[in-house]
């Protein structure tokens, strides 16, 4: 694939989640052996291919709902708190449902 052809997905990770696909691609998706590369516990490295796998899933979003994604987006990124992020979404969608 041409360097110009890069999916949106990829296009909207950081450098460090590039090189987290990198290296678990190369340790054949054994996060045991991310663990130890990173020098953390298995639970880390499932947290953060969690979270990798939310980024990834909300760059589909934003082109159906951009302002779904960015709630989501913040509350992956630790920026706004789960609980919050629900209530806007849920108070987002009940208006928008309304307008229809």
């Amino acid at each position: 694939m041409a360097i110009e052809m890069v999916p949106d997905w990829m296009s909207n990770l950081e450098d460090e989640d590039v090189v987290f696909i990198k290296k678990f691609l190369l340790a054949s998706g054994s996060l045991k052996e991310i663990a130890k590369q990173y020098g953390v516990t298995y639970p880390t490295v499932r947290l953060r291919l969690d979270k990798l796998i939310q980024k990834i899933q909300l760059s589909e979003d934003t082109e159906k709902e951009p302002y779904i994604a960015l709630i989501k987006r913040l509350a992956v990124t630790d920026k706004l708190d789960f609980d919050t992020a629900k209530i806007l979404i849920h108070e987002y969608k009940k208006l928008h449902q309304e307008v229809l």
